[in-house]
């Protein structure tokens, strides 16, 4: 995206794909316009978004922990750019890290050149980078945010490698009753015709499915993609995202797992500004944005306004009546003792021993479940295959 003036002194924007900045400016030099600004975007794929490389908490932890160690060492915050641009994997982080590279050199603080790249670098690094070039201490501000994402990549592979198990045990059964549909029901459809005998209920309807899969397979490939699709835009949108995270946090066997990360996520977060000189409101404002939850989002910016009324932040978080009572209990020792940032961060401690339990939970419950319902679907399957064979052979008999 660029601003420029053109020979008759009118303002211009607009947008110009290109590799590099000076693309742009070849551009707008042979067009004879004045360049104002050139902003660097990333190029997003509206039709499939979900196969944009996503920079992932692994991606920013290993960011901060490489950028601390240089800034320790003593080298300069541009050398570290250069040599993290050099060197960084992820395809998207590299191009960001250039441009910011390329906007520190023109002069801008790190802190505002990496705010450009919003889908890349979170509010919380930049808020905590700012803090960190005010008050001198950016190399300790890179190394809390090292450790802060190490945690939270920490707890997203506990919860993806919890939940492999009962995924594949469900992809594995939903695959094993489409066989027994397709493959075996039909050769004793033939068997089942020539007999005579009437067909029980559970038999027909099983036969019914079976011929509908084999002959309307579309259909239902049809009505799956667009069931993944309409839920996918669903829940990009305001209501319907804020609908689902609510869910969330209210359905039986995943709402304590997703409590508990919520609250790990919430006492660690705030606990890191706080203890680089945030100021309390600026906290909440940046913490409600990185809950990951909708829901739990609106529910902070709400105690926020609070606090700013001059209610204290055990009271408001209390009213929220999502986290455990045991947070709004240590923030008030921490507001009575006057060392809320510590309170917090042996409360998120605390719960990142619980995610790990409520994490094994979920997923104990969860195996059960699944074996439950497979049993029943298969059985009800053997069921109806058997019933008509145990008619023909009284028939038989007859």
């Amino acid at each position: 995206m660029y601003r420029a003036v053109t020979d008759s002194g009118q303002v211009i924007e607009g947008v110009y794909e290109a590799n590099s900045e000076w693309e742009v400016l070849a551009m707008l030099r042979s067009n004879e316009y004045i360049p104002i600004s050139i902003e660097y975007k990333e190029k997003e794929n509206p039709i499939f978004p979900y196969f944009t490389k996503k920079i992932t908490k692994r991606d920013l932890a290993v960011f901060c922990r490489q950028f601390y160690t240089m800034l320790n060492a003593g080298v300069t915050i541009v050398k570290c750019l250069n040599i993290l641009e050099a060197q960084t994997e992820n395809k998207v982080m590299r191009k960001a890290t250039r441009t910011t590279l390329d906007d520190v050199q023109k002069g801008m603080t790190l802190s505002e050149a990496m705010r450009k790249h919003d889908t890349v670098f979170p509010n919380l690094l930049v808020n905590m980078v700012e803090a960190g070039e005010i008050s001198g201490n950016l190399d300790i501000i890179m190394e809390r945010m090292a450790m802060h994402y190490e945690k939270e990549n920490k707890i997203e592979n506990k919860i993806k490698g919890a939940m492999i198990y009962p995924i594949v045990l469900g992809v594995v059964s939903i695959a094993v009753v489409i066989f027994l549909l397709v493959a075996v029901m039909p050769t004793f459809i033939n068997m089942f015709e020539s007999s005579g005998v009437e067909l029980p209920a559970p038999t027909r309807i099983l036969l019914n499915i079976s011929n509908s899969l084999q002959n309307q397979w579309y259909i239902y490939l049809a009505s799956i993609l667009v069931l993944v699709l309409g839920v996918g835009y669903f829940g990009r949108q305001e209501s319907g995202r804020l609908f689902i995270d609510s869910l969330k946090l209210c359905m039986p066997v995943i709402k304590n797992t997703n409590i508990k990360v919520a609250t790990s996520r919430f006492t660690r977060t705030l606990s890191t500004l706080l203890s680089s000189g945030i100021p309390l409101l600026q906290a909440l404002d940046v913490v409600s944005k990185i809950v990951n939850n909708k829901f739990l989002s609106y529910k902070l910016e709400n105690a926020k306004e609070e606090v700013r009324k001059g209610v204290l932040l055990s009271r408001a978080i209390k009213e929220i009546r999502t986290f455990p009572p045991m947070v709004d209990s240590m923030i008030k020792i921490g507001e009575e003792s006057g060392s809320l940032d510590e309170v917090l961060c042996k409360s998120a401690d605390f719960y990142d021993e619980e995610v790990e339990t409520a994490v094994q939970q979920m997923t104990e419950i969860l195996q059960p479940i699944l074996v439950i319902i497979m049993a029943l679907i298969v059985g009800f399957i053997v069921i109806a295959m058997a019933l008509p064979m145990f008619d023909m052979v009284n028939a038989v008999h007859i």
